[in-house]
């Protein structure tokens, strides 16, 4: 817990922030994405990998074969921060990098059989954190929390 987070915690456990600040759409979300990132990036070091080798080895499966730009549209990733990403991957056998027959100036990046069963266990890490993440909602508010927080950042994808 952080001290903003302790402070907003009395000694008899009751909230003290302002019920205005608790209904804050915006401050809420801003709270759950610090806990859920900190939730999946402790997780996923236990597995001992990143969240961007999943987002890497998830778009390689899904579409496929990719330059490193084309990786970096795919998943959000800085280009200068997908080369370090690209080399953990390359050291662990996880993905597999070759010179593009159309323009030998650039790599086209594979997953490899390696990377898909690792893929397949991050799978798995992922569901069990997401399971705690999501512990109090049943499956048909997940389902339905999920589908809004999709919806907004679709709306505010397009509107940006």
């Amino acid at each position: 817990m952080t001290r903003a987070e302790a402070a907003d915690v009395p000694d008899d456990g009751a909230p003290q922030t302002p019920e205005r600040l608790r209904r804050l759409a915006s401050r809420l979300l801003s709270q759950l994405t610090t806990r859920s990132d900190r939730l999946i990036n402790e997780g996923l070091a236990r597995a001992d990998a990143r969240k961007w080798h999943y987002a890497v080895l998830a778009s390689l499966q899904e579409y496929g074969p990719g330059s490193q730009a084309t990786l970096s549209r795919r998943t959000g990733i800085y280009r200068s921060d997908m080369v370090g990403v690209l080399n953990e991957l390359t050291e662990r056998g996880l993905v597999e990098r070759a010179p593009d027959p159309d323009d030998r100036r650039r790599n086209t990046i594979t997953i490899s059989p390696r990377g898909r069963r690792r893929l397949r266990r991050l799978d798995k890490v992922l569901d069990e954190l997401h399971d705690e993440l999501l512990a109090p909602l049943s499956p048909v508010e997940r389902d339905q929390f999920a589908r809004l927080l999709t919806r907004l950042l679709d709306h505010h994808t397009r509107t940006s």
